[in-house]
């Protein structure tokens, strides 16, 4: 039975997630949090001790998400093509979640703390890290179902994916291109193209 703290933390938590994907995790406050979720400083202080444990709790609640939405739904898929597409559909849909409606708390998060050592750092650079790798491993796995040639150089196709959904949500959300999931589907299908016997 989950207990009433238990149901409090995570309602904070999810509204603190909704709003750092609008100010960024540096957005975040105890006081803020606290004001908008009905609470009092102390009363937040109760379940996150500083700013910075509410932020990696908040990046941290990105990442299991993450890995229930977009990688072991994929991961359920045949090995090959077919889980490698359902890979980059799940990150697609992942990108225009309604829970972050300001876009995808990584890249957000990315640009606050690509050049500052600490642990918010730390854990988003082994969440991404561990995501190219899984990208890289289904990508081997298509390789040896035979659906990607055997010289395919899988972590190059990882970093070849990143780098669209990166540029996705560039023309996406800054450009508000209407072209975009045009464009990043026929960048997908040249990829997978390449990767192909």
């Amino acid at each position: 039975m989950v207990s009433k703290g238990e149901t409090t933390r995570h309602l904070i938590l999810e509204s603190a997630l909704a709003r750092a994907s609008l100010v960024g995790l540096e957005g975040l406050s105890i006081g803020g949090m606290a004001k908008e979720v009905g609470m009092s400083k102390s009363g937040l202080f109760a379940h996150f001790a500083s700013k910075v444990e509410l932020q990696q709790q908040v990046l941290q609640l990105t990442i299991d998400r993450f890995i229930d939405l977009v990688i072991a739904p994929a991961f359920r898929q045949p090995r090959g093509e077919p889980r490698f597409r359902a890979l980059f559909e799940n990150w697609i849909r992942w990108e225009g979640s309604d829970w972050m409606p300001g876009g995808c708390l990584f890249i957000s998060t990315a640009n606050e703390v690509d050049d500052r050592p600490g642990p918010l750092r730390d854990l988003l650079v082994e969440s991404q890290r561990s995501w190219l790798e899984a990208l890289a491993k289904a990508a081997q796995l298509g390789v040896e179902v035979g659906h990607f040639r055997h010289d395919l150089d899988c972590r190059q196709l990882a970093y070849e994916l990143y780098s669209i959904i990166l540029a996705y949500h560039h023309f996406h959300r800054l450009l508000r291109d209407p072209t975009s999931r045009t464009r990043v589907d026929q960048a997908f299908e040249r990829l997978i193209r390449d990767a192909k016997p």
